[in-house]
């Protein structure tokens, strides 16, 4: 950064300043003067010289520092705070009570007091977990939870996964996705009550083979779903299971480690190659003239060159290429000889 550079070379101009003007207290005055620029200019070159390094250092420091904020858990701040309040205190009184002896100075109650902080800070850290009323919002930390995000509960494909054993820890839903999933199933539209039926009936299966915790969490501050997400894995050390790429996105910016189902499924989604052979129903028209679009059962949507008038019928076609795209993979084909001819 450039402030850094900047104050850097203004620091080096100063010390070269005040050790010129150290010398000059035993040579004449042109020859302190000179000196003394001189100094002040080798000074801000040697800080030049090494302003990068120390601009790496500091940003590493800073990295370090917004890293340890970010895993801080409110009972540790609670706890920290308690601890110092009453360190203070006790320092009120201990000074008040030895004012009249002769040897007790400030020195000495400042010593007291930093010693007396460093002791009830550390044990009320070492006790945290006790100081939980005084936390808010109040998180459990528990190593290895899971946090589920609405999206992958109405995906359904975590269901399989808790099945086969690919998903360990403690799974955790927040109370604001139960609320979120309430909603939807209780909207007016259609297809969004759809998913909020499928969500809750997903948490059912999911509770049949292991059991949930229900954080009763909340901060009315944060605006979106997302963002208390984030903020609840923060506080909490879990990660989020998720197949929402912008979510992963953000929350991997704010340190927090994301299980995305859908980077799962498509890194262990098979290869289809050109020539290779398809099966898929025509369910709409493509954006050019005469295009069908089907899907896959994984939801790989396929582009079929003039198929339109096969919708709604199960169709043979031949992969022509395949693309990955930010949303998923997509597969270009066009009709099989004999769907063609036919």
């Amino acid at each position: 950064m450039l402030l850094i550079r900047i104050v850097t070379m203004l620091l080096g101009l100063m010390l070269g300043f005040l050790a010129g003007r150290g010398l000059a207290t035993t040579q004449s005055e042109e020859l302190g003067m000179v000196n003394t620029l001189s100094l002040m200019l080798a000074g801000m070159l040697t800080a030049l010289l090494l302003a990068p390094r120390i601009e790496q250092g500091l940003m590493r420091f800073l990295g370090r520092l917004a890293s340890w904020y970010a895993r801080l858990s409110p009972r540790a701040v609670a706890a920290a705070t308690f601890g110092l309040i009453v360190a203070l205190l006790v320092s009120v009184l201990l000074s008040s009570l030895l004012r009249t002896v002769p040897f007790y100075t400030w020195i000495w109650n400042l010593i007291v007091t930093v010693v007396l902080g460093v002791f009830f800070v550390s044990f009320a850290l070492r006790n945290a977990e006790n100081f939980g009323l005084l936390a808010f919002p109040q998180v459990r930390r528990k190593p290895g939870s899971r946090l589920l995000d609405s999206n992958v509960i109405i995906d359904g494909r975590i269901v399989e996964l808790l099945r086969a054993g690919f998903l360990d820890g403690e799974l955790v839903v927040p109370a604001f996705i139960l609320r979120e999933l309430q909603t939807l199933s209780d909207h007016h539209d259609a297809q969004k009550r759809t998913r909020g039926k499928r969500g809750l009936a997903v948490l059912e299966d999911l509770r049949a083979l292991r059991p949930l915790r229900i954080e009763d969490w909340d901060d009315p501050s944060l605006p979106t779903t997302d963002d208390k997400l984030i903020r609840l894995a923060r506080e909490s050390g879990a990660r989020i299971v998720t197949n929402d790429n912008n979510l992963g996105k953000i929350a991997r910016l704010h340190g927090v480690e994301i299980l995305s189902i859908h980077e799962a499924a498509v890194a262990l989604k098979p290869q289809v190659q050109a020539g290779d052979h398809l099966t898929v129903t025509i369910s709409k028209g493509g954006q050019q003239k005469n295009q069908g679009v089907g899907y896959l059962e994984d939801g790989t949507m396929v582009v079929v060159e003039d198929a339109i008038r096969f919708r709604g019928k199960p169709t043979r076609v031949v992969v022509v290429n395949n693309v990955q795209t930010n949303v998923g993979r997509m597969i270009f084909a066009k009709l099989d000889g004999e769907e063609g001819a036919a």
